[in-house]
């Protein structure tokens, strides 16, 4: 299989209007996620795909590879099924711009599902059992048939606990996405979905029109920088770390 990532990159972020730009700790944000996917020499390309030239040159500066998206995109998933149009590859895999410590092996994981033919659309859950993830909107639960084939993503707490003797835990949907590239094109054809309109959640438009996703579970994930407590918290790490 030829594997290539893209990376969609969004200049004016809502929460955190030009994140990507910002310098963590002598590199920006999208610079130090381009060469952590790049590094784990899992992909046979790895592309930015961006929305404005300031993205495009910073990519270049360092020699790495970048393009611009044509059209105006509600969703990363668009703007790489866009870029992916003309590519040859088997497995696109979309990885957020804002994701500067995603791991190797989560991402192989992501891959691997692949090995089984009848995958569609691959991505990834993390455990969780703390009470105020479960019950914040921001953090994205997905449930799993016996094959770890998503049956529902939601905001809301889900599974719900009936029962209050039970544990709490649940599954967070972590959102890195690989597609057939055929799937990827397909799916960026579709409308919005009422699922997805209510939820604001594209996945759920894949299962309201019959794609399955099949997940992979990690024990951990990288700090997403998504607000500027969140690069914060990032610069902390590094530091403590010596990045």
């Amino acid at each position: 299989m030829k594997i290539v990532a893209l990376i969609p990159a969004r200049y004016a972020a809502t929460r955190f209007p030009g994140k990507l730009m910002k310098v963590l700790n002598g590199k920006t944000i999208i610079r130090r996620t381009y060469e952590a996917v790049r590094e784990t020499n899992l992909f046979d390309e790895v592309i930015v795909v961006c929305d404005d030239r300031i993205l495009l040159d910073e990519i270049h500066s360092f020699g790495g590879k970048a393009i611009m998206s044509l059209n105006e995109h509600e969703s990363g998933t668009d703007r790489i099924a866009e870029a992916a149009i003309n590519l040859e590859a088997d497995v696109i895999v979309n990885i957020q711009g804002d994701e500067p410590f995603v791991s190797k092996d989560s991402l192989a994981k992501v891959i691997d599902l692949f090995q089984n033919e009848t995958v569609q659309v691959a991505s990834l859950m993390l455990p969780i059992c703390e009470e105020e993830k479960i019950n914040n909107p921001n953090c994205v639960k997905v449930v799993v048939d016996k094959n770890n084939k998503a049956l529902y993503f939601s905001r809301s707490p889900i599974p719900y606990f009936r029962d209050d003797t039970m544990p709490k835990s649940a599954y967070q949907h972590i959102g890195v996405y690989g597609f057939r590239k055929e799937v990827l094109l397909a799916f960026s054809k579709l409308p919005v979905s009422d699922l997805e309109r209510k939820e604001k959640l594209e996945n759920l438009r894949m299962l309201e029109n019959g794609l399955s996703v099949h997940l992979s579970v990690i024990d951990h994930v990288g700090i997403s920088i998504d607000t500027e407590e969140d690069f914060r918290k990032a610069k902390a790490y590094l530091d403590a770390n010596g990045g």
